[in-house]
């Protein structure tokens, strides 16, 4: 089994799977606290040259050519990337899939001269926040409050150290791979 990223605009074919799968998840989830359009809303609030280079990028994890991952991120401020849309499909979850697209997208933003990320992530996906939390991001909220007072949970993380080793990332193919692994 060979999973690759692939680099391209939330408008390739091959995200409309991650995208679906995302807006379903949203939807079932947030129902009662998205407006009358839904989840279709908040995946269509930011313009897709957002997650575009220079100042962002939209990547997917691939498995012998099928879309199993993805995520993305855009500007935030002249030193943080906003990471959005992180997600794998439900089906293959607990395989480290997350772990892999977050560790690409540091690296990548690193690449683009960001050093810090920010990201925020909704009060009913715990799973996301112990991702974060075990990975090394800063919870900007209270922890043991509960979520439902802040409806979107900001985290950080600083990433300028990457910005070396980002450069070898490029070279070697699995550097993602070896710092997840590192990093459990």
């Amino acid at each position: 089994m060979s999973d690759t990223f692939l680099y391209t605009t939330p408008l390739d074919p091959r995200a409309k799977p991650l995208i679906d799968e995302l807006t379903y998840e949203y939807d079932k989830r947030y129902k009662s606290y998205f407006s009358a359009a839904g989840a279709s809303e908040e995946m269509n609030r930011y313009p897709v040259e957002a997650f575009a280079p220079p100042h962002g990028n939209f990547l997917l994890l691939q498995r012998n050519g099928e879309t199993i991952g993805g995520g993305a991120f855009k500007h935030y401020d002249d030193r943080t990337a906003e990471f959005k849309r992180i997600w794998t499909r439900s089906d293959l979850r607990r395989q480290g899939l997350a772990v892999k697209v977050l560790v690409e997208l540091e690296l990548q933003a690193a690449r683009q001269g960001y050093s810090r990320v920010y990201l925020t992530t909704g009060f009913r996906q715990p799973e996301a926040v112990g991702l974060y939390l075990k990975y090394g991001y800063t919870a900007l909220f209270d922890v043991e409050a509960d979520p439902e007072i802040y409806k979107t949970l900001p985290f950080e993380k600083q990433i300028g150290h990457f910005a070396v080793t980002g450069a070898a990332a490029l070279v070697q193919p699995d550097h993602a791979l070896q710092h997840a692994a590192a990093h459990r």
